[in-house]
Formats: structure tokens, C-alpha cells, sequence
């Protein structure tokens, strides 16, 4: 009674911290409830009493708050204390991470017209495909976004009603159900000779014919979750575009996906098929995953990558759709050939990179995880901690890295990860002085580092509050400092000094 009676007298500002502690975190109540019941189910708030907690309506028991405390990684007293919220745990408005633009100065040179003129001509001179600038416009499109297209997640959601484990026959009845006939072909692979002479193998795995042909590759029958996806993509041209001149083709090699055209300067409809294509793919993914039961079973797995397994589903799918389900929103994620050949990259974080998708480069890092990833022969996934330089300051992040083969038999690379100082400066540290730290010490041993305890234990609580479980694995490893290009190499000595 006397510890009810204290809560009392001491939890005036107690709703308002944890509403804005749990935004701060970017959770909803839902989530901040699951949370809970993890931690312990018969103290667990539910989502309406969290409400009225927050609003002040009512006070948590002795219980409840040692749950809420643990999910937070907060001592009680820091709930308790008589003191407002402090400023480092307001939510801050308008800075959602991403890609940064650029001030477009003087403003007459970039109006409409004079850009449709110049923007073939810059094209032609720098070798760049229209199909290619449409896929850069649209991963532009969705890093400022931050993957967050409603209108498409409800349209999967409407077709699959929500369903986390449609089987293939699921798939099949639906595309059926959809006017799309379903053919079977036989088809091998084909070797291709790349632009830095390397062999890889390209395939066919699917392709549509108008009006309403589907035409499967008969190896998917060899993987349910290539399959899965695949009729996932044709349904979703079929509901979002109406079967209208669709010329849908998947692949798998170190090539595009769903290629079209190969024109060098951009026209109407390379750039309508790309979103097209690009609209597709991310409607099977939530249709694969949506959004609801795919974050509540990551979130209750911890988000490891092998959750792919239980679904039966591609590996890609699943770290893809992490980035968009996850209610922390600075992402990235890489799928990545040698050498140097990102086939689909993500940076809700505005992570840079060591080599794009249209070009490959000299020097990249070959400390980046992707890198170390493809020398290992492991097919376990991994975890890397990686110090970088953005605009001069030094940011944390983690990633988790798997090696896979696809249907082709190419080995690529998958690698989710997070940028790990917005979660740094929600625990209200010091984010730039934490990773300074740990950037010197890593140059101070060559370029990489254990973490000191101190640190350490600092970090271990943003992971759990996170409750991303290979960010705590990768604690226990080194720290590494990466760079974007072997001339900006922070080492002592540097990596490509002679």
C-alpha cells in the first residue's frame, strides 16, 4: 500500500514521459503493449489502459512500471523523479533521415522544360540508360518516402486478406481468381558476360503474356519461395494495372529485374513500365508479408533474418520488408553481385555507398560488411558494427549479412542493417561523442576495436529497447571504421597507402 501510495505522489509527469519516450522510439501503443507482455504477461498494459497512463487518467501499479522500465531500459526513479520531460526525449518533427537533396540555385535552369531538354543529353554523355535513371528516380522516390506506401500495402492486404502463410496454391487460386492463366515452360540457364568480364547466369523464372498469361519456369517448382513470390508480382500487375500492355519478365542473375527496354535516353514508357515493376514487386511483398502479423512476428522474433524460413519465403523478401514494417525508420538494406553490382539497394537511412548500381569504382572499402561478407564461405548470417564519416561526422550503424545462391546458382549478398545514432540520441546520450569515441579507438588498433564495457552496457540498452537481436550479438564482436572510397580511408596507415 505504501509503494501505491508513493507512485501516486511522484507520477505527475509519469504519462507524459512514457508517451513521449515511446514516440521517441517510434512506437505505436500497440507495439509498446506487445512489448510488455513479452517482458511479462500478467503486468503487461493493455493498449487502452497505456492510453489513459499516458494521458494521465490513470497511474501504472508497482508492477506495471518495473515492466514498462525494462522496456525502456530506464532505473524507476527516472520515471518517478519530479522533473518534466527533458528535451532530448521530445520528438523531434521534419527529420525523418533519407536521402539528402541539394539547394537548386539558380532556380530558372531547373524548371521543367529546360530539365526534359538537358536530362537526355546528360544521359548520352555519362552512359546511362533510360531503364536505368527510371530505377534511380524511383529509389529516389522511395528513400524520401521511407518506404511507406499505403495504397499498396491495402491493395495486398485486400487480396490476401491478411494472410501471413499463403502457400503457393494460395497464390495460384488467387491468380486465378484474377483472370491469369498459369502455363509451365522449361528453360535453363543462360551465361552472360559482364561489363567487367565476369561470367554470372541468368535466368528466366516467369514472364507475362497478354491478355492473361502467366508463363512459370518449371525449377520454381524446385523453391516454393521464389514461386511464392514471383505469382505474387503477376497478381499484383494484374490488380494494380489491369493487365494493360504489360510486358512483365522476371529474372534472376546479376541483372535488373522485370529489364524492359535498353534505350540510352529515357521515354515515356521505359519510365512508366520501371514504376510499374517497382509497384509490383513491393505489392507482393506485402502481400507476402503484410504489414500487421509480419511486425508482430518479427518484433516477437527479435528480427533475425531466418524468420524467412518459418514463412517460406526468399531471405530478400523478408530483410526487405523489415525495412518497411519496423517502427524504427532508418533503414537500409543491399542485394548485392560481384563485383560491385548492387541489384536492389534501400537507404531510408541515406547511408552512402561504396559503389552504385550504375557504376562500379576503383577503390570501395573492403571493410564494408557486403565485401567481407562474399570472401566468407559461411552461409550463417553475420553481424558487423561499421563506424562511417557522413558530412564529416562519425555515425554508428549494425547490419546483418547473409550469403545466398539464387535460382541461377549466382552467390549474392543480402545485408539489412540500421543507423544506430537517432536510437543513440533517444536514450538521450551523446550520440556524436559515443561514436567518436569508439571511431578512435578503432583507428588507435588498426582499424577496428572491441567495445569498452562502459560503452558497451550504453549500447546493449538501445538494442533492447530497439529489440533488433543481432544489433546485441554484434556488440560482442568488433567495431570496424568503414569509408565510402580507398581515398578517404581513415585507417593509420591507410588501407591503399604504399
Amino acid at each position: 500500500m505504501k509503494k501505491e501510495q508513493s507512485l501516486m505522489r511522484k507520477s505527475h509527469f509519469l504519462g507524459t514521459k512514457i508517451r513521449n519516450l515511446r514516440k521517441r522510439n517510434h512506437l505505436t501503443l500497440e507495439d509498446l503493449s506487445a512489448r510488455c507482455v513479452r517482458v511479462d504477461a500478467q503486468s503487461a498494459p493493455s493498449v487502452s489502459y497505456l492510453s489513459m497512463i499516458e494521458r494521465g487518467k490513470r497511474t501504472p501499479s508497482q508492477s506495471m512500471l518495473e515492466n514498462l522500465s525494462e522496456v525502456f531500459q530506464k532505473p524507476i526513479s527516472w520515471f518517478l523523479d519530479n522533473e518534466s520531460e527533458a528535451t532530448n526525449i521530445t520528438p523531434e518533427k521534419g527529420n525523418h533521415g533519407g536521402i539528402v537533396g541539394m539547394a537548386l540555385e539558380p532556380n530558372f535552369l531547373f524548371s521543367n522544360d529546360i530539365l526534359q531538354i538537358a536530362i537526355p543529353e546528360m544521359l548520352s554523355q555519362t552512359g546511362i540508360s533510360g531503364r536505368q535513371f527510371a530505377h534511380l528516380l524511383i529509389r529516389a522516390h522511395q528513400e524520401h518516402h521511407q518506404n511507406h506506401f499505403p495504397d499498396l500495402e491495402r491493395a495486398a492486404e485486400e487480396v490476401g486478406n491478411k494472410n501471413l502463410y499463403l502457400t503457393s496454391d494460395d497464390l495460384m487460386a488467387i491468380a486465378r481468381s484474377h483472370a491469369l492463366e498459369l502455363h509451365w515452360f522449361d528453360e535453363s540457364n543462360s551465361t552472360q558476360l559482364g561489363e567487367e568480364g565476369e561470367v554470372t547466369q541468368h535466368l528466366t523464372t516467369s514472364y507475362f503474356s497478354a491478355p492473361n498469361k502467366v508463363y512459370l519456369n518449371s525449377v520454381l517448382k524446385s523453391r516454393e519461395s521464389r514461386l511464392k513470390y514471383d505469382l505474387a508480382v503477376h497478381i499484383g500487375h494484374a490488380v494494380l494495372h489491369n493487365q494493360e500492355g504489360l510486358q512483365c519478365r522476371l529474372t534472376v542473375g546479376g541483372a535488373q529485374e522485370n529489364s524492359h527496354s535498353s534505350n540510352d535516353t529515357p521515354n515515356a514508357q521505359d519510365i512508366l513500365n520501371a514504376w510499374r515493376d517497382f509497384e509490383a514487386s513491393f505489392f507482393a511483398g506485402a502481400l507476402l508479408c503484410p504489414k500487421a502479423p509480419f511486425r508482430q512476428l518479427l518484433d516477437s522474433h527479435g528480427y533475425e533474418v531466418s524468420i524467412h524460413k518459418q514463412l517460406n519465403i526468399s531471405a530478400s523478401v523478408a530483410m526487405r520488408r523489415m525495412t518497411v514494417v519496423s517502427p524504427y525508420p532508418h533503414w537500409h538494406y543491399f542485394d548485392a553481385y560481384q563485383p560491385g553490382k548492387l541489384k536492389a539497394v534501400y537507404r531510408g537511412n541515406g547511408i552512402p555507398l561504396p559503389w552504385g548500381n550504375m557504376r562500379t569504382v576503383q577503390d570501395p572499402c573492403q571493410h564494408w560488411a557486403v565485401f567481407r561478407k562474399f570472401a566468407e564461405l559461411s552461409l550463417q548470417s553475420s553481424t558487423q558494427l561499421s563506424i562511417l564519416l557522413v558530412d564529416g561526422k562519425p555515425r554508428l550503424y549494425c547490419c546483418e549479412s547473409v550469403q545466398v545462391k539464387d535460382l541461377a546458382g549466382n552467390s549474392h549478398v543480402l545485408c539489412a542493417g540500421v543507423d544506430l545514432n537517432p536510437a543513440i540520441i533517444a536514450q538521450g546520450m551523446d550520440a556524436e561523442a559515443v561514436v567518436s569515441e569508439l571511431q578512435a579507438l578503432c583507428i588507435k588498433h588498426g582499424g577496428a576495436s572491441v567495445i569498452p564495457h562502459a560503452l558497451k552496457q550504453q549500447l546493449l540498452s538501445v538494442a533492447r529497447i530497439l529489440n533488433i537481436g543481432w544489433i546485441e550479438r554484434g556488440l560482442s564482436s568488433e567495431v570496424r571504421v568503414i569509408c565510402t572510397r580507398g581515398n578517404a580511408c581513415p585507417r593509420q596507415p591507410g588501407c591503399y597507402e604504399v
